[in-house]
């Protein structure tokens, strides 16, 4: 329920350069951990973290966990369009303060443009990948988990996927990309699509790297299937 105490403490928490700084770093929808936004915002990773905490109870922020690191991301669409009719007003008539840029995961193009993560796609590719799916309905994912639908389940049988019962691993799960900072697809999901597509010929390892190669016909191919 609306009250103007809630409405004051969120402006209160947004007003805060500090805070501020680390809500704007986080715009592009990538998910950022705490030493990452105190970068950004010139501050220490301890009032990061004191910042981080307040963000999230408000509802401002979400917080992902994936192994020993955590990930920070707005909680959601609301809280960005908040952030984008604030910066439209507070930008009238004065020019906006270049941000500092927050670049994540491996600085070599071929590992952030396509790579395999254990056995799954990740980097851009995997990235887009997932979110091609998703804009088809054929998956849902989300920081919670992920599903198939029946309208994806029709559609990757239709692409050569065996999708027989899986009970050892999650089916369907959501991963934090570690450059991309947004979903891609893990799980037994993940593992046939990676497969499906480097028996296609749509992709080749790289033999130094776990970067791969989009090739002439996997170009075609994730273009005409997917869009990509």
């Amino acid at each position: 329920m609306f009250t103007t105490a809630a409405l004051a403490e969120t402006a209160a928490l947004v007003g805060d350069p500090g805070r501020a700084a680390m809500l704007m770093a986080l715009m592009d929808g990538r998910a950022l951990t705490a030493a990452e936004l105190a970068r950004v915002a010139g501050i220490t990773p301890q009032t990061a973290s004191g910042h981080l905490a307040r963000l999230t109870t408000a509802g401002l922020l979400s917080r992902h966990c994936q192994g020993r690191h955590h990930y920070h991301r707005l909680a959601s669409p609301a809280v960005a369009h908040m952030l984008e009719t604030i910066m439209e007003a507070s930008a009238a008539g004065q020019a906006l303060r270049p941000q500092r840029a927050v670049v994540t995961g491996p600085r070599d193009k071929a590992m952030r443009a396509a790579r395999t993560c254990y056995d799954h796609l990740a980097g851009q590719l995997g990235v887009r990948l997932a979110e091609a799916l998703g804009e088809r309905g054929y998956v849902e994912l989300s920081d919670e988990g992920g599903a198939v639908t029946e309208t994806g389940m029709e559609f990757f049988r239709s692409f050569g996927l065996d999708l027989g019962p899986a009970p050892a691993r999650v089916y369907c799960r959501p991963c934090l990309d570690w450059s991309e900072r947004r979903l891609h697809i893990g799980g037994t999901l993940g593992a046939k699509l990676a497969a499906r597509c480097f028996a296609l010929n749509w992709i080749r390892r790289n033999s130094e790297s776990r970067a791969v190669t989009v090739t002439p016909a996997g170009q075609r191919g994730f273009r005409e299937t997917l869009d990509i």
